[in-house]
């Protein structure tokens, strides 16, 4: 479907819960944000799961725009997986050119604007008022605590490892409660992450973070094997489901 208006329009999939009714009082809104792969399979197998446990599920295309098309997506990923290392460094240029726009402030603020259209879409189904949450993983985790930081009405956040580069001030800005997971070996994350916890706690933040020992970067993602952890994904599924239980209903 299509979400948002003419100035900011975004493509999203949605998942209901199995009833499809809506006035059958879902458990809450979910804005589902994906890794860098974009709208892949994966992400849309995971949206499903959390419409089958109840939740109406909104996860927008935020990177068809610079060309992360599944199927260009499948092409990295394929050539990342490759056991030769120089067919892996063949494909790390294309990775490059692709992911280049990410790191402008234009994207940033485009993407941004798309979360709010998706979020003010999902918070103005009467059913699902005041009771919105969002959840992403990787490029998705960053940009849910992106969200959290700019949308006041939010109830949740549930990062998988997601950057967290911001300012104890930009945390305050954060109304919800934010529960985030890491894996051990992903150090790029979890050596910033006391740092992030102390701005955290400085901010008033009700922030948890959980770290899975001997896992890595994309330990949820089990379409690529080589990085799944079914323990650690398991787990931060049991905990993701409680938080948001608790925290849409409080």
């Amino acid at each position: 479907m299509t979400v948002g208006n003419a100035e900011t329009s975004v493509q999203a999939y949605v998942s209901e819960p199995p009833t499809g009714r809506l006035r059958d009082k879902p458990k809450g809104g979910l804005l589902l944000i994906s890794e860098i792969w974009g709208m892949v399979d994966h992400i849309k197998d995971v949206a499903d799961r959390f419409a089958a446990e109840g939740y109406l599920v909104l996860a927008p295309d935020l990177l068809t725009d610079i060309g992360m098309t599944p199927d260009v997506a499948a092409e990295v990923l394929e050539g990342l997986s490759d056991p030769d290392p120089e067919q892996r460094s063949k494909v790390q240029p294309r990775l490059r050119e692709i992911t280049s726009p990410l790191h402008s402030p234009e994207f940033a603020e485009k993407a941004v604007a798309a979360l709010r259209a998706c979020f003010d879409h999902l918070e103005g189904i009467p059913v699902l008022a005041g009771r919105v949450a969002v959840a992403g993983f990787c490029f998705g985790g960053t940009y849910s605590f992106t969200l959290a930081t700019r949308e006041p009405r939010l109830r949740a956040a549930v990062p998988f490892y997601g950057t967290c580069d911001f300012s104890e001030e930009e945390l305050g800005r954060i109304t919800c409660p934010v529960l985030a997971f890491y894996g051990e070996e992903d150090h790029a994350l979890v050596d910033k992450l006391p740092l992030v916890k102390a701005r955290m706690f400085g901010a008033g933040v009700d922030f948890d973070a959980v770290v899975y020992p001997g896992t890595g970067h994309a330990f949820f993602n089990d379409s690529t094997p080589i990085r799944y952890n079914a323990d650690a994904a398991t787990d931060s599924w049991q905990r993701t489901l409680a938080f948001l239980e608790r925290s849409l209903n409080r």
